[in-house]
């Protein structure tokens, strides 16, 4: 991946077709938060043997970076692997040096924005309000994430599509195998699940709701 100044800037009208192209085949993003690297390389190849395309390793705890690094090898170059609770542009740095090729936050920092965009590298952003999703799209950014999405609802979705007919949504935070579709009936694009719809032959029953 390119991540030259000149490369990368002007990058944000392309995100959004990176994040329907990785969730068209399955309308989901696997989740894998403080779990060791081994623990996160057999989550990711489970859901990769599903179907699934995009597999986030979140960075707030010591083992998010060697977790990252190490699904990042199992991907081989195939499938994206991306970095999850990308905060500050030195946190997203970090994640594309240890091979991030997408990145998510839980919330909207303008700066972080920027920085993705510079390094060419399509970004997440989480919003939960009609304020913070106008900011979003006054920024370029027509995908976002809906955090956290068991507090805000379907509804919230649906609501969000009168105003923001542009807006892709992807909700995460409190999202299962019982309410997932409910998210996607009201427009979201995709959802954000945990490591646990991995366990115990837990995700085809998962992606059937889907």
């Amino acid at each position: 991946m390119t991540t030259n100044d000149d490369a990368g800037r002007g990058s944000i009208p392309r995100w959004a077709d990176f994040f329907g192209a990785g969730l068209s085949p399955v309308p989901l993003v696997l989740i894998l938060r403080g779990v060791a690297p081994d623990e996160a390389v057999a989550a990711a190849r489970t859901a990769w043997g599903a179907g699934v395309r995009l597999v986030e390793v979140t960075q707030e705890s010591p083992s998010g970076l060697p977790a990252l690094e190490a699904v990042v090898r199992a991907a081989e170059g195939r499938l994206p692997v991306g970095a999850g609770t990308v905060t500050t542009p030195e946190r997203l740095r970090r994640a594309v040096d240890a091979g991030a090729e997408f990145g998510v936050a839980p919330g909207l920092d303008p700066d972080t924005v920027a920085e993705a965009d510079r390094l060419g590298v399509p970004f997440l952003p989480g919003v939960s309000s009609p304020t913070e999703a106008g900011r979003a799209l006054r920024l370029g950014v027509t995908t976002v994430k809906a955090f956290p999405a068991n507090v805000l609802g379907p509804a919230w979705v649906s609501a969000m599509a009168g105003p923001f007919p542009e807006l892709r949504v992807v909700a995460t935070g409190g999202v299962n195998a019982r309410n997932a579709a409910e998210y996607l009936r009201a427009g979201a694009v995709g959802v954000g699940v945990g490591r646990s719809a991995t366990e115990g032959g837990a995700l085809p029953g998962l992606l059937r709701t889907l």
